[in-house]
């Protein structure tokens, strides 16, 4: 249940900071850049400089840290698993281990760490993006983004409605399903003891109610975007046209120097 509680993928953590006053394409735009930059980086000073640069953006947003952080907590088995795959299987570098068949060396042991603090710093990212850019924005951005397909035939704008939306139900989701499971532990279900079969074979009652829920909040929004005339992308008007600004090229400037730092390093 606390995992449940702890992913914050597709919240939106309201604000006035400069990183919320970003324009949204531009947040966007940069957040690819990051994740290019950060699968290209192989040294550990690049990716200090990157770590640094994130500190810097979660600062600079005014996002709880805790918050930040906590968005961490789900990927920990992942972390650890990393860690441990390459810290067991890997046969570079130098001999730290030798223990009847156990062989640990130096280049699987940075590797390990290397890689989880690549994860560390993509989920740290993505959730910036996410808590310092509204459902409604988001959408606006990446319709843009690929407005340019259109005239290959691609539907930009229902892309963009369907990304935003499914990442909006993340946190709804969620919550649905912690409901669910408190329903269920209050009539006895048992989701902790036992094997990891066990738990699986346990998770069934949860996952089914919580399908059945997921269409039928699916089916409700289709009624209602019926109900409003809905019609799609053509000959619609915003509210708020985006706009960029001297913010904009002052963030993208600062980012470009940090993944030129990042990559000569």
């Amino acid at each position: 249940m606390s995992m449940l509680q702890n992913v914050t993928l597709g919240q939106y953590f309201p604000g006035t900071s400069v990183v919320h006053r970003l324009d949204p394409r531009t947040k966007l735009g940069l957040a690819l850049a990051y994740i290019i930059v950060l699968f290209i980086a192989r040294t550990g000073l690049s990716y200090s400089v990157l770590a640094l640069a994130s500190a810097g953006i979660v600062l600079l947003s005014e996002v709880p840290i805790k918050l930040v952080l906590r968005g961490l907590r789900p990927i920990l088995m992942i972390l650890s698993l990393t860690v441990v795959l390459h810290v067991f299987t890997s046969r570079e570098g130098v001999e730290l281990v030798s223990f009847w068949f156990i062989r640990i060396y130096s280049g699987g042991v940075i590797q390990g760490f290397m890689l989880a603090f690549r994860l560390v710093l993509l989920v740290l990212s993505t959730s910036i993006l996410t808590l310092t850019t509204s459902p409604i924005a988001l959408t606006d951005a990446i319709e843009l983004a690929l407005r340019p397909l259109r005239r290959f035939g691609v539907p930009a704008h229902e892309l963009a409605m369907m990304m935003t939306i499914a990442l909006r139900f993340i946190p709804t989701l969620l919550e649905e399903a912690e409901k669910i499971m408190k329903a269920q532990l209050a009539r006895g279900a048992d989701f902790e003891s036992g094997g990891l079969l066990k738990r699986a074979k346990s998770l069934l009652p949860l996952l089914i109610p919580l399908f059945i829920s997921a269409f039928r909040r699916a089916d409700e929004l289709a009624m209602a975007m019926e109900a409003r005339c809905y019609r799609g992308g053509e000959g619609r008007t915003k509210y708020k046209v985006l706009a960029y600004s001297r913010l904009d090229l002052y963030a993208a400037m600062c980012f470009t120097a940090v993944g030129v730092v990042a990559l000569a390093l």
